[in-house]
């Protein structure tokens, strides 16, 4: 039987000293702890597919808690589902005791624990949902005092008109009015094609 640990973080920004603490402190060789930076939206995660191809039936693996499961419901009772029944391994959630497929392994404990799970995944999706739409009602109270989002939008110099003349002459290359105005190519072309119509 050999021993795997799973850390999830939801992008390349997040720490996931957390998790990682909590995998050591078990003594989990640092070759078996498998880390995915991004978020659950898919379960293309390179670090859990190849884990998943790694373990072996008996094996041991430790997630700090439901969540870092799936992204939602029944993508965590799906892969739960994959793990214990398919994989045939053991699953020891720290953050909740109880679900710790090591325990009591007759039916009523089978029982219990996939009540909890079924609660836990449950809860998992409910704060996701909740923490989104809280992220759309503050998106869209900004919105309404006037927050942009986004980098900020570039000026378009005072003599863009000019310079886009000269440009259709060809009197200045394309090197040259991109250097002039500061901007990209594309949105250089979108400024042109802004004032063409009449938006600038």
């Amino acid at each position: 039987m050999k021993i795997y640990g799973y850390v999830r973080v939801s992008s390349k920004e997040q720490n996931d000293y957390r998790q990682i603490t909590a995998m050591n402190k078990l003594k989990i060789p640092s070759q078996n702890i498998y880390t995915d930076k991004q978020s659950g939206k898919n379960f293309e995660r390179p670090a859990y597919k190849t884990l998943t191809t790694t373990l072996k039936t008996g094996d041991l693996l430790y997630i700090k808690s439901i969540d870092r499961l799936g992204r939602n419901y029944e993508e965590i009772q799906q892969q739960w589902r994959i793990l214990t029944k398919e994989k045939r391994i053991d699953i020891a959630i720290i953050d909740m005791p109880l679900l710790d497929t090591r325990l009591h392994k007759d039916l009523m404990g089978t029982f219990i624990s996939d009540l909890v799970l079924q609660i836990l995944s449950f809860i998992a999706q409910n704060e996701r949902d909740n923490i989104r739409q809280r992220q759309a009602e503050g998106i869209a109270a900004a919105k309404i005092k006037g927050t942009r989002f986004g980098r900020p939008t570039k000026p378009t110099p005072n003599n863009f008109g000019e310079l886009v003349k000269k440009w259709n002459k060809t009197q200045l290359s394309k090197e040259e009015i991109l250097k002039k105005c500061n901007m990209s190519e594309s949105t250089f072309y979108r400024r042109r094609a802004e004032m063409q119509k009449g938006h600038l």
